[in-house]
């Protein structure tokens, strides 16, 4: 899914994210591309030492792996919301993400909708308490 970020989105997320320094770098990156977040992901990803793949999904298949993160109870509801900041804290907390790429990965699913994006992974906790 290809996320453009208009000016005055772009400046939402820069006062929902302000005290990150590295959330800021993003946007700024978010912005020099025109507003294409999966872009800027890309050359934030390199800078940050990362190798990703230019496919339009690499940054879906990043923020999938910080599933365990974002949907916890506690933080899926600061992200419902509005409240990133504390979900930027425990991704930067857990080191599963570049710090320069927690900005793009909130934005990803705050713009897919955190509901369903946590959905599925709530459906297997679910599934791996019944089972055991």
């Amino acid at each position: 899914m290809r996320i453009i970020l208009t000016s005055a989105e772009i400046a939402r997320f820069r006062s929902l994210l302000y005290s990150y320094p590295e959330a800021l770098e993003a946007l700024d990156a978010i912005e020099d591309c025109e507003g294409d977040v999966e872009d800027a992901a890309i050359g934030l990803a390199i800078q940050a030492g990362q190798e990703p793949n230019t496919s339009e999904r690499w940054l879906e298949g990043l923020t999938k792996r910080c599933r365990p993160i974002i949907c916890r109870r506690d933080l899926k509801k600061e992200l419902l919301q509005e409240n990133l900041s504390p979900v930027a804290a425990a991704l930067k907390e857990a080191n599963i993400c570049p710090p320069l790429l927690i900005a793009p990965v909130l934005i990803f699913v705050f713009k897919t909708g955190v509901d369903g994006f946590c959905e599925s992974y709530e459906y297997k906790l679910s599934l791996d308490e019944t089972l055991n």
